[in-house]
């Protein structure tokens, strides 16, 4: 089966040029298939949300919060997670891509102390706790802020 072989199922699709409310022998005349009366039946229906008139919803709530456009969405991997790489390895963004560790570095990675590094490696990232730094140098490796 292919996508060309496609379509409705018979009888699930009305034609587009259907004539409601054209006497009652076409099956849809009279009130055209909308009932008797009421709110539905008549044109211009409310807007969505409205509420009869009472007070709807979302002016009942308070106004809450904002969003700050200046937010940054920085990445944090702990040190534990660089084990993943050879000895020696230079760790970058692509690098943690490739690996698996980050898949979408927005706005940078801060490299956090959490965890044992056990592999003397070459940081490059864009950012670093203080422990993180610590840990990193103490097995002879090089944290650099890009």
């Amino acid at each position: 089966m292919n996508l060309t072989d496609l379509r409705p199922a018979d009888g699930s699709k009305q034609s587009g040029n259907f004539r409601r409310g054209r006497g009652h022998g076409s099956g849809n005349g009279k009130t055209a298939g909308k009932g008797h009366k009421g709110q539905k039946a008549r044109s211009g229906a409310p807007r969505v949300g409205f509420e009869g008139g009472q007070m709807p919803l979302y002016r009942r709530l308070p106004k809450r919060g904002f969003k700050n456009r200046n937010t940054k969405e920085i990445i944090s991997v702990n040190v534990s997670m660089l084990n993943r790489f050879e000895d020696g390895a230079d760790v970058t963004l692509e690098s943690l891509r490739e690996i698996g560790i980050i898949s979408n570095p927005k706005d940078g990675v801060k490299i956090l102390g959490n965890g044992e590094l056990t592999k003397k490696l070459n940081v490059k990232v864009s950012a670093f706790s203080e422990s993180a730094i610590e840990k990193i140098k103490a097995l002879g490796g090089n944290a650099e802020v890009i």
